[in-house]
């Protein structure tokens, strides 16, 4: 039977890469058929989305963009929903059985809702979903009876590592990471870092924000916050583990020594295609990996008196409440001002460790309560970082 998607954030990386997923699947028994699609800036990129996949809805940023889309895809007459609004309207709207979640941050988080609401399952790719809200999704999630399909490659690997395995019987997941392409910097040689030397990633093209992330290592601090409300897992034994050659896309170790390790080539379409076609199992447009040519595999610890971001990520977890969306907040605020280059790079973890320390937690137990920390760091971080540039 055809499944019928709802694409939030269709021009970014992961958009793309999903909607090539869909292409590739097309004629099969897994075909996908797309019902929605949404962008916030590039109207030229979804006009061309909207003339191939002809979707019912489509969701835009503003009204502007929506008289941009009509006159770029003028034979196509599907609804455009427009703003914030518009896009939980999206999510939750039609009749797809599956949203994938792909929009930057914590603009995820109502549609998230709202795809769970209206009963359908959610694909997600915005980490800062569950980082900010996961109270929150955890708790639609199980009232509804829906499910949350992990993409990133690394929640994924662990998703498939743990298949009909107990609970009880795991005694850690280990997060696999690049190391990011300041690995062996000191950290004195990382203060003059600058924005495309931290763009440069070793191993995976990915957007802007999430690439700078992987510099600082928050990404994997977010990771863990994601981990821990995706598999009910404590902190403390959710690992992060330094692997270069991201081939193992991370690891579950089992209470007998056992340890189960998902690899696979460098390609976001393979997770994608999990979640899109899940629990099957369909061939992948990727080059299978061949274990006879990918040379050594390399481990090793991070350190994180170089990347303290990971040190702040467990203690907004360990805080609990409002504190892991008051840290995504300041880290969102904190790498959009490393870009616009008015923060150096060893700033952004210092930025969100000041934030965090003068958040005061709160119960985390609605959407406003959510949104509200997410504001109130926001502008605290704002506010530091203006004081800093004129001291």
């Amino acid at each position: 039977m055809t499944r019928r998607l709802v694409l939030l954030g269709s021009t970014g990386s992961i958009g793309q890469s999903t909607l090539d997923v869909v292409r590739f699947l097309r004629g099969s028994e897994a075909a996908v058929e797309v019902a929605g699609l949404s962008a916030y800036r590039s109207v030229p990129r979804l006009a061309e989305q909207v003339r191939e996949f002809r979707p019912a809805a489509v969701a835009v940023g503003a009204a502007e963009d929506a008289r941009a889309l009509r006159a770029a895809a003028p034979g196509w007459h599907g609804e455009v929903l427009v703003g914030p609004g518009g896009l939980a309207a999206l999510s939750a709207g039609g009749s797809a059985d599956l949203a994938l979640v792909a929009v930057e941050g914590v603009a995820g988080l109502r549609p998230t809702l709202a795809a769970l609401e209206a009963g359908r399952d959610v694909a997600l790719a915005t980490k800062e979903v569950l980082v900010a809200g996961g109270a929150l999704i955890t708790a639609a999630a199980a009232r509804t009876g829906r499910r949350l399909l992990p993409v990133d490659s690394e929640h994924s690997a662990i998703f498939q590592c743990l298949a009909g395995h107990p609970a009880e019987h795991v005694a850690r997941l280990w997060l696999t990471a690049s190391g990011g392409p300041f690995r062996r910097r000191s950290r004195g040689d990382m203060a003059g870092v600058t924005p495309a030397e931290a763009l440069r990633h070793p191993t995976w093209k990915m957007g802007m924000k999430v690439t700078v992330d992987s510099a600082t290592l928050m990404n994997k601090g977010l990771e863990i916050i994601e981990a821990h409300w995706l598999f009910g897992v404590p902190a403390e034994r959710i690992e992060v583990v330094i692997h270069p050659q991201s081939l193992v896309h991370s690891c579950v170790e089992f209470v007998d020594g056992s340890v189960l390790a998902q690899l696979g080539p460098r390609d976001m379409r393979l997770p994608i295609q999990f979640a899109l076609t899940y629990p099957a199992r369909r061939p992948a447009p990727s080059a299978p990996l061949d274990l006879r040519t990918v040379g050594p595999l390399e481990f090793e610890p991070p350190d994180p008196t170089r990347f303290p971001c990971l040190i702040h990520a467990r203690e907004a977890l360990a805080r609990g409440g409002t504190a892991p969306a008051a840290l995504n907040a300041a880290n969102e605020v904190a790498v959009r001002l490393f870009l616009d280059g008015r923060i150096g790079f060893l700033e952004i973890a210092a930025l969100v460790g000041r934030v965090l320390a003068h958040h005061p937690p709160r119960p985390a137990d609605s959407l406003e309560a959510v949104l509200d920390a997410d504001r109130d760091a926001r502008a605290q971080a704002e506010t530091y970082a203006a004081a800093r540039s004129t001291s």
